[in-house]
């Protein structure tokens, strides 16, 4: 049987070919995921007892990447799943009971996990216009009512709105400000799309913004306590920092493999010895990264939560960000004016890899909490404000 990440190899071409139309209408990728769905990857991270191919955080990673290779916007959504079941599945029940959850939580989350392994697809609601990712300031509220939560809010960035089964939502408790819990809302009444999403790049995520005033049953609440979200992004911050950088290093690769097919044509720019240089150091910078956030992984799989698999997780992120944003500028500029034309794949992957930098956490945050790191401070702590 082959693996996960040669399964997505053999639909490279596929999603590839698709890309550039995709990229052009802003259209979500419905036969990529259709592909995706067929393929069993819904079920990437689920346990293998409950129907899933039982895949690790160093799995998802190759994944990502070979998905990125093909279509960045579909990796980037394809992301957000993963970041749902990888995050519900890869808790181990001894962490988990340890933080506090009642016992009926268990049960609550096999449900979860088999359905993504049947088809069932979940995107991300977290990101707020004006806070971004930052748990801690969010204003969507939610408080306890019969029959369970009510929720009301607004969320941005929501990629996959309006094509997800249900949406990850985190929110602020009407009663406690330093209480901050996650929800898995399904889509229908009282969750609506705001279409909004008109991107310079990754335009094919659909992020289109989510308004929320929705009752969920208790069985909801993720975790099955309140309180857990900035608890578990702290302690593993692997899908909240780290699970983009795959996509991204993907996204640089896409890039090099773009410019050597541009630069290797009738043009005679890839006999120049100042273009070959770019395509050279691009090929290192992209190797290097793709270490990193190997190395990232492994350590997540092998160790997750530990301090030092904590500090690749940020290397990873930034070093993906910055890498694909180099890269790509430098190869768009070795391949000349041609390349910069609407349609040309090096024009697109360029506009795709600028957003990586971007995302949380954003480049700048990460830089910051690795210096914290490296001077003896406490990065979770140190900063002027709230890292989440």
């Amino acid at each position: 049987m082959p693996a996960p990440w040669e399964v997505v190899s053999r639909l490279r071409p596929r999603l590839a070919g698709r890309a550039a139309e995709y990229d052009r209408t802003g259209d979500f990728p419905v036969d990529d995921f259709a592909d995706l769905r067929a393929a069993g990857m819904f079920g990437l991270l689920v346990p293998a007892r409950l129907g899933g191919l039982g895949a690790t955080y160093a799995d998802y990673a190759k994944v990502a990447f070979e998905l990125a290779r093909g279509n960045g916007a579909t990796a980037l959504v394809f992301n957000m799943h993963s970041s749902v079941t990888g995050a519900l599945g890869g808790v181990p029940d001894e962490v988990a009971r340890s933080l506090g959850v009642p016992e009926e939580f268990f049960a609550d989350r096999d449900r979860i996990l088999a359905a993504a392994a049947e088809g069932r697809f979940y995107a991300v609601a977290m990101s707020e216009r004006g806070v971004g990712s930052r748990l801690s300031q969010l204003n969507t509220r939610y408080e306890p009512v019969d029959g369970g939560f009510h929720i009301k809010g607004a969320k941005s960035f929501c990629s996959g709105a309006g094509h997800a089964d249900a949406y990850l939502v985190a929110a602020r408790s009407a009663l406690d400000d330093e209480v901050v819990s996650q929800f898995l809302v399904p889509a229908g009444e009282g969750v609506t799309v705001e279409p909004t999403w008109d991107s310079l790049g990754m335009r094919a995520t659909s992020s289109h913004d989510l308004h929320l005033d929705v009752t969920v049953p208790p069985s909801a609440l993720l975790g099955g306590a309140e309180g857990l979200a900035l608890l578990v992004a702290q302690l593993m911050p692997h899908w909240m920092v780290a699970s983009y950088a795959a996509v991204y290093v993907g996204v640089a690769q896409s890039c090099v493999d773009a410019a050597v097919e541009h630069l290797s044509g009738g043009r005679g720019l890839g006999k120049l010895a100042s273009v070959r240089a770019r395509v050279g150091r691009a090929d290192a910078a992209v190797a290097a990264a793709r270490l990193v956030v190997d190395e990232a992984a492994r350590r997540v799989t092998e160790a997750p939560g530990d301090p030092e698999t904590n500090r690749w997780v940020w290397r990873a992120k930034y070093l993906a960000g910055t890498t694909a944003m180099d890269v790509a500028a430098s190869l768009l500029e070795a391949a000349g004016t041609s390349a910069s034309r609407r349609g040309h794949p090096l024009e697109r992957l360029f506009r795709d890899a600028r957003c990586g930098s971007l995302q949380p956490a954003t480049s700048d945050v990460c830089a910051d909490w690795l210096g914290i790191a490296a001077l003896g401070g406490d990065p979770d702590a140190d900063g002027a404000a709230p890292r989440w």
